[in-house]
């Protein structure tokens, strides 16, 4: 299928590996011109240069906190100076400690907000005027099954990211009219950095294996399986393009069967 998004631009945060890395591998398989971000320089300028050889586009590649102002300004500054505006705009970040409710202070769950939720508005007010200037955009958020269905021991993830989805649906109902989609990708367990720490957190605590761990995770996937970030990719990549034009204000889950819900 031919995605019609050759020449676009993508904004992709948190790139520098995990799902964020396969977004921006899936796009520039597209030929979409990306800009990638992440906390770390020299992590992020390795996967630039990575996706830039291999597939053959252009990559701009900033360090960036998303939860500072300043850094989120200096990402549109230099994205635009390179590229002149912004089409796509995937917003990710990486997840906060896990534990249960009572583990945590209040200030953990305000730092929280601030990583998963508020980071992404920022992000979103920074760059759709672009979008809204050109009527054509593609805001996309990933979040977790945990926004359909809360999981044990990851008290702040659970809580941060269920206002993404109120945030992202009165965003779509508000900007369609000017050709942008929002949507939220809700991934289950795929095989990433994050995923591979619960495992060996839940080891930790448990006492148990590795292959103990994982099995009891896989029992409860239709699939048998844990995802693979490509696979994840390929659903923003799909998100991004005219195909999926009509898919607008959705929360998508990508976990193989696991979320048990009707809705």
């Amino acid at each position: 299928m031919n995605l019609n998004i050759k020449g676009k631009v993508a904004v992709i945060t948190a790139a520098s590996r995990g799902l964020g890395k396969a977004v921006a591998e899936a796009l520039a398989a597209e030929g979409v011109n990306i800009a990638i971000c992440s906390r770390n320089k020299s992590a992020i300028e390795k996967t630039g240069e990575y996706i830039s050889n291999r597939y053959g586009i252009e990559v701009l590649s900033i360090p960036c906190d998303i939860t500072k102002r300043k850094d989120i300004e200096n990402l549109k500054n230099e994205t635009i100076k390179k590229y002149g505006t912004v089409h796509i705009l995937f917003t990710n970040s990486g997840g906060p400690p896990t534990g249960k409710t009572l583990d945590f202070k209040t200030e953990d769950f305000r730092q929280a907000i601030e990583l998963n939720l508020m980071s992404m508005i920022e992000l979103v007010y920074t760059f759709v005027p672009y979008m809204i200037k050109q009527r054509w955009g593609r805001i996309i958020a990933s979040t977790s099954i945990s926004v359909k269905q809360p999981i044990d021991n990851i008290a702040l993830s659970n809580v941060s990211r269920v206002g993404v989805i109120a945030f992202i649906k009165t965003l779509s109902r508000e900007i369609g009219g000017y050709n942008i989609s929002s949507n939220i990708i809700a991934p289950g367990y795929i095989k990433t950095e994050r995923v591979e720490n619960l495992i060996r957190n839940r080891m930790e605590k448990e006492k148990i294996s590795y292959e103990d761990v994982s099995g009891d995770i896989i029992k409860n996937i239709p699939l048998k399986r844990i995802g693979k970030p490509e696979e994840f990719g390929s659903l923003v990549a799909y998100l991004s393009s005219e195909a999926a034009a009509y898919i607008n204000g959705e929360t998508i889950l990508i976990d193989g069967g696991m979320y048990k819900g009707l809705f």
